[in-house]
């Protein structure tokens, strides 16, 4: 019968689930959108079971938030910007084909799908992206305010520009009603910048470039850490914030033994290891994430660079450890352990344990493949659900390493 079925979907007799209000039907961001918590968890642990297969028995269910969290929790996100002569700014993405077959829906051309009303966005950047459509200056003529996209990290918000020429700031306190400043601010926007980069596209950020138009440089999460504009975090920080007890409670960090802490952030692992008493090395290639990491976890040692340059001061600082006094914890991006560095994690460094949470299933099965011809032993693999309602679905390995039969770096 017709009623309302779990997280505000609507449901019809065949018991089909509707996008929740808000929604765009062509914007096929949220493929689980539609689905229930309990279909969508046992989705994305079908995607999971799938891409390690070697190792589906020790591939616990995911772990989720409760269905009412699903929405409005995406505090970070980037839009493209674009002008409409008739509906003025517009915030988005490329969206899907509708009334075709499947595999034909993401050719082009694409219908523009505005995300400023998406439920999945928190109040807060809902909010931002209302200021900014009402404050912006328009686009006419055609390439006089030339923002490209919008890149939005919790408070911080950057307007991105393809273009050399700065827009300036006069738009910000434009006369007329409520000046966007003050609109932004109440939003709950903290820090708004401009970045001025010319080829911005599939990359959206560049070294230079970059201007602090409005308000502080750096804001703090719901746990007190420091985060800028192009810092990386989850966006769930309660469900983060289990799988990082889960790699404490194996690893066992404490007083004696080292931490390798690769792919850091802006620290939140980092804190957990210092507060054991355990000695701590953390390696992050961004040095926004490098800064603020410095400023989370202060006197612990976080080198800039990848780990795959960084790997000599790693070697260096577990070497002072017994092979079963060394712990690795490993964050990597989407495209995984560099090669480099999972050799030396089957080769000079073997820790007596590592932790690895892996954004990506297919590339986690892969290391673990090496990793285990290496000496490693998959003890378990807990997925997480940090983006509900997407097909996402990260997988935190837990891992016996070499290191655990007290083999010694040498030379």
């Amino acid at each position: 019968m017709n009623g309302q079925g779990k997280e505000g979907c609507s449901t019809n007799r065949e018991d089909h689930y509707t996008l929740p209000p808000g929604c765009a039907p062509a914007c096929g961001a949220c493929p689980d959108g539609p689905f229930p918590l309990r279909e969508s968890q046992a989705r994305k642990k079908a995607r999971a079971e799938r891409a390690l297969a070697p190792w589906k028995d020790r591939l616990e269910d995911v772990l989720s938030v409760p269905a009412e969290d699903r929405l409005g929790y995406r505090d970070r996100t980037a839009l493209a910007a674009r002008w409409d002569g008739r509906k003025g700014w517009l915030f988005g993405m490329e969206g899907v084909r509708q009334g075709v077959p499947y595999p034909l829906r993401f050719q082009r051309p694409r219908p523009f799908v505005s995300l400023a009303d998406c439920p999945v966005h928190t109040p807060r950047v809902r909010g931002i992206l209302k200021a900014l459509a009402s404050g912006l200056p328009p686009d006419e003529p055609q390439g006089s305010f030339p923002l490209a996209f919008v890149a939005l990290s919790g408070a911080q918000c950057t307007l991105i520009f393809k273009s050399k020429r700065d827009p300036g700031d006069g738009w910000l306190s434009s006369a007329g009603g409520d000046a966007p400043a003050s609109l932004l601010v109440r939003a709950g926007l903290e820090g708004l910048w401009v970045h001025l980069h010319p080829s911005a596209g599939v990359r959206l950020f560049a070294k230079g470039g970059w201007r602090l138009s409005l308000g502080v440089p750096r804001s703090r999460d719901s746990r007190g850490l420091l985060y800028g504009p192009g810092s990386f975090s989850q966006l769930l920080d309660g469900l983060h914030d289990r799988s990082l007890a889960e790699a404490r409670e194996f690893l066992r960090p404490g007083p004696g033994k080292a931490v390798l802490d690769l792919y850091c952030g802006t620290g939140a692992s980092m804190v957990l290891w210092q507060a054991s008493g355990a000695a701590v090395l953390g390696v992050e290639a961004g040095g926004e994430s490098v800064e603020c990491a410095r400023l989370n976890v202060p006197g612990a040692e976080i080198l800039r660079g990848t780990c795959a340059e960084r790997l000599p001061q790693a070697e260096f600082f577990l070497g002072r450890f017994r092979p079963e006094e060394r712990l690795v914890y490993a964050n990597p991006p989407r495209t995984g352990l560099e090669p480099t560095v999972a050799g030396a994690l089957t080769g000079r460094l073997r820790p007596a344990r590592l932790a690895y949470l892996s954004c990506s299933p297919g590339t986690l099965s892969r290391d673990l493949l090496f990793l285990e011809e290496g000496g490693y032993q998959v003890r378990r693999l807990l997925p997480f659900d940090f983006f509900p309602r997407t097909a996402a679905v990260e997988v935190l390995a837990l891992l016996d390493g070499p290191g655990r039969g007290g083999e010694a770096i040498s030379g």
